[in-house]
């Protein structure tokens, strides 16, 4: 199983076949519009903008589990994040990902990579016994998974990681 094997929702919830990206290096990242994250949405588009034209496409999947910061919805979620950052990369439908309700991409995205932690800010000491739970659970807003142009999982980046640090492995995976 690979992540071409994945339907997932648009934000009008029409199906997306994963499929669609075969060849592609992807980003996928689950996002939220008032986090202390949030800015982020300016790096990732810096990103898109720069590797875009050499096969990257940045899927956003937005996320209400993490203190409720991603209200809305899905069309006021993409309003914000266009008038606010300009993000032209494809955004989805809000989804859990963690838990009983939990979308099956990020429950094999989890599957398939580990958390081993945060740079330069700890995730412990940002958001306490949050961050100690959970095993290899998603964290937090804003957690990205490379996913290489042959659809597996090449990095996970926890909220905190460096945006150089993120750029480098979507280079090595172009």
């Amino acid at each position: 199983m690979n992540v071409y094997d994945f339907i997932v929702k648009d934000k009008d919830g029409s199906d997306v076949s994963l499929a669609d990206y075969k060849g592609k290096a992807l980003l996928i990242v689950n996002t939220a519009t008032d986090c202390r994250f949030t800015p982020q949405y300016e790096d990732l588009q810096a990103i898109y903008n720069e590797f875009r034209a050499q096969g990257l496409e940045i899927l956003d999947f937005p996320c209400n589990q993490f203190g409720g910061q991603a209200p809305g919805t899905d069309e006021e979620i993409l309003d914000f994040c266009k008038g606010r950052y300009g993000i032209t990369f494809k955004q989805f439908k809000k989804v859990d990902v963690k838990g009983e309700n939990a979308s099956p991409l990020f429950t094999w995205l989890v599957e398939n990579s580990k958390f081993e932690g945060a740079d330069s800010v700890s995730l412990m000491d940002m958001l306490g016994s949050l961050a100690s739970g959970g095993g290899n659970d998603i964290k937090w807003n804003f957690t990205k998974f490379l996913i290489c142009k042959e659809g597996y999982v090449e990095a996970r980046f926890e909220p905190t990681a460096s945006s150089k640090k993120l750029k480098e492995a979507i280079q090595a995976a172009l």
